[in-house]
């Protein structure tokens, strides 16, 4: 493209300070260096982990920022030593990265690359610890490697899934963070057989993922447990068959499930953070067999406790980061699943606002509204 090799001025919402409406500036992006690739962003939606870091509380605050990591967009240029991909590609652009040479790369059981997991901390590039971009010179902060609220951004290639170019970007965009991880720590991780019982503790987006493969394995009971009961009908959408609000009984919620279950269920999938739901989605798993997966993020002060029993009357405790998928690996063929109907992500996107109303999308999370907003970052 003509504009390789060059600076790029486009718009970006940048949060300069905790807690503040985003605000659209005109930012300078520079050409991608080695083993990087430079994005024109068409869609990308909020996630509640660009909320918690724009607000900033219990974490490392660092601004100016442009957040942003669920996204999907067209390869503009590339970098040197990038041979896999080149300008046109259909992207998502990941918050973790699959270098394919680590001892978890080379894993088939690991996702969790030793070069590019995740790091919250990490305001500039790997190659050289800079930023791309910047505002009249300043250095503006990255976020996850992706920062995706910009019309353009740059990639570590590692962390960019090369997608089918006839998948609608405004729906797959969603696949880059929860969709996938939700869906694939049951898929992945939980593993249910068909037939069998899942209980979902959390019903928010990934929540409703994980539910979303509970069902596609055939699960015969799908119980949702969350504490609020608002979301319990748009729950069946995705296959919820019963619903359990703790706050409705005056015993712990794993002992309910129990009952309900005669014995507990067959998998369990946690998504809210809670250490006392992990503690019921572990205690609520059927002896013998049962399996419970761990996807919420805790707080860093928190610990899990659970007699020792629980595990040696086989029960399995499971972690999952990423629903288990390798980003450049198998996204891709995440993507050809809804090409070929056999996932659902429309009824994930609730809402969709162009990127000049992008604060509107920060409050319908923080208002506990819908699922999923798309922006539209052409209008």
């Amino acid at each position: 493209m003509s504009t390789a090799g060059q600076v790029i001025r486009c718009k970006a919402a940048v949060a300069w300070e905790s807690g503040k409406p985003l605000s659209i500036e005109e930012v300078e992006v520079a050409p991608p260096q080695k083993d990087e690739v430079r994005i024109k962003i068409l869609f990308t939606s909020l996630c509640h982990t660009d909320v918690y870091f724009w607000d900033a509380k219990g974490q490392n605050p660092m601004f100016p920022r442009i957040l942003g990591h669920e996204a999907g967009g067209i390869v503009e240029s590339v970098g040197e030593g990038v041979t896999d991909l080149e300008p046109g590609d259909h992207v998502l652009p990941i918050f973790t990265g699959e270098c394919k040479e680590c001892a978890h790369c080379l894993s088939e059981e690991s996702n969790m690359c030793d070069l590019l997991r995740i790091n919250t901390d990490r305001g500039g590039m790997i190659h050289d610890g800079k930023s791309r971009f910047s505002i009249n010179g300043k250095p503006i902060y990255h976020f996850l490697g992706t920062s995706t609220f910009s019309e353009y951004t740059v990639v570590h290639v590692g962390q960019v899934a090369k997608i089918n170019p006839e998948a609608p970007l405004d729906k797959v965009c969603v696949l880059s963070c929860g969709m996938s991880t939700g869906f694939g720590a049951t898929v992945n991780v939980a593993k249910p057989k068909k037939g069998q019982s899942v209980a979902i503790f959390g019903l928010g987006a990934v929540g409703l993922a994980a539910a979303e493969g509970a069902r596609v394995s055939g699960a015969s009971r799908i119980i949702g447990v969350d504490l609020n009961p608002s979301r319990f009908e748009q729950a069946k959408k995705f296959g919820v068959t019963e619903f359990v609000n703790p706050k409705d009984h005056d015993k712990p919620v794993q002992e309910v499930i129990v009952e309900m279950t005669g014995g507990g269920v067959d998998r369990s999938v946690e998504c809210t953070g809670s250490i006392q739901a992990m503690i019921s989605a572990f205690e609520c798993v059927h002896d013998g067999w049962g399996v419970a997966v761990l996807v919420g993020v805790p707080n860093k002060d928190d610990a899990f406790k659970t007699h020792p029993v629980n595990l040696l009357n086989e029960r399995t405790l499971k972690g999952t980061f990423f629903g288990n998928y390798k980003p450049r690996t198998d996204i891709p063929a995440v993507v050809e699943k809804y090409m070929n109907q056999e996932l659902e992500l429309d009824k994930f996107i609730t809402h969709s606002v162009p990127f000049s109303e992008i604060n509107k999308a920060f409050e319908l999370m923080l208002a506990g509204e819908g699922l999923r907003c798309v922006i539209r970052m052409d209008a």
